[in-house]
């Protein structure tokens, strides 16, 4: 059997639980990458990024950080879009996740982004296998979503930093205008 080393984008830590348990069980050697400059604002980003350190550290996850805080980036590809700036936010982080995934001399990427239920599942797929074909690797695919119920009791159970919304400006305002 070939050994396909995978990059696992990863979103959040909460996210990351369940995913990273079904890789590890189907025996692919995983390390992860944190790269969100969509998540506002600044101190979220830098709670999320802290609670991904210590969960990698919590199960020895070999971690790649891009700690790079580009707001203005994200801003400039997702204003003014409405419900497509999803599409810019997912192509904004899988394309550098793609690249990074390149670069490390990985076979394969995925993201915990398959994994929330509040996502655009198939537009994830979509541009991340189109990100991984523009740097010559595989999209691993899987519908984490499955896993949703136990990833939130393992989160919860190892204390883990769980946020109320996915990240950027107007997922903040959506969860609380509710």
């Amino acid at each position: 059997m070939i050994q396909m080393d995978m990059l696992l984008h990863i979103c959040c830590a909460p996210c990351a639980v369940y995913p990273l348990s079904r890789l590890r069980a189907a025996g692919f050697p995983v390390q992860g990458f944190f790269y969100n400059p969509n998540i506002h604002p600044f101190l979220e980003y830098r709670k999320r990024l802290e609670t991904v350190r210590e969960f990698a550290g919590r199960v020895s996850l070999p971690l790649h950080v891009r700690d790079d805080y580009d707001l203005d980036g994200f801003l400039v590809r997702a204003a003014g879009k409405g419900a497509g700036r999803c599409e810019h936010c997912y192509r904004m982080r899988l394309a550098v996740a793609a690249s990074e995934a390149k670069l490390g001399g990985f076979t394969l990427l995925s993201t915990t982004l398959l994994y929330s239920k509040y996502q655009k599942h198939d537009l994830i797929r979509g541009v991340g296998e189109e990100m991984c074909r523009d740097q010559g690797i595989e999209l691993y695919y899987e519908d984490f979503r499955a896993g949703w119920k136990q990833g939130i009791i393992e989160s919860k159970a190892m204390g883990l930093y769980r946020q109320q919304y996915c990240g950027c400006i107007y997922s903040e305002r959506e969860r609380y205008e509710r």
